[in-house]
């Protein structure tokens, strides 16, 4: 790491939203900028997403690029272990998946332009 690089959340790239059926969850991240979506092109792959929610049982992560929307949908199956019904978890739902994953550690380099510093 450079003494330039900077540590953000993914928040500060992009926003998102997510949702659920059964087991399975979807998230969507929509970047701000061009620039953001073309880092987030190498950055946020499937195996990072799958790595980050691994502590839940994750089966596979299917990684959807929606370029011209600058946006990226995950498909997480197996995420919730059952679903709202069948889990015997506290929150079996995906509703918040979209929160956890902007809380995710961004490593920007020195060269990535401003980002718009979006919290919310």
């Amino acid at each position: 790491m450079s003494a330039a690089d900077r540590l953000v959340p993914l928040r500060a790239l992009a926003h998102g939203r997510s949702g659920d059926k059964g087991s399975t969850a979807n998230i969507g991240i929509v970047a701000y900028t061009g620039e953001g979506y073309e880092f987030l092109e190498g950055f946020l792959t499937e195996a990072r997403v799958a790595d980050y929610f691994a502590s839940l049982g994750i089966e596979r992560v299917v990684r959807y690029e929606l370029p011209r929307l600058r946006a990226f949908n995950f498909v997480l199956s197996g995420v919730l272990a059952g679903g709202g019904s069948r889990s015997l978890r506290t929150d079996a739902q995906g509703k918040a998946l979209a929160a956890i994953l902007l809380e995710m550690p961004v490593r920007l380099p020195a060269e990535f332009g401003e980002s718009r510093e979006h919290h919310n």
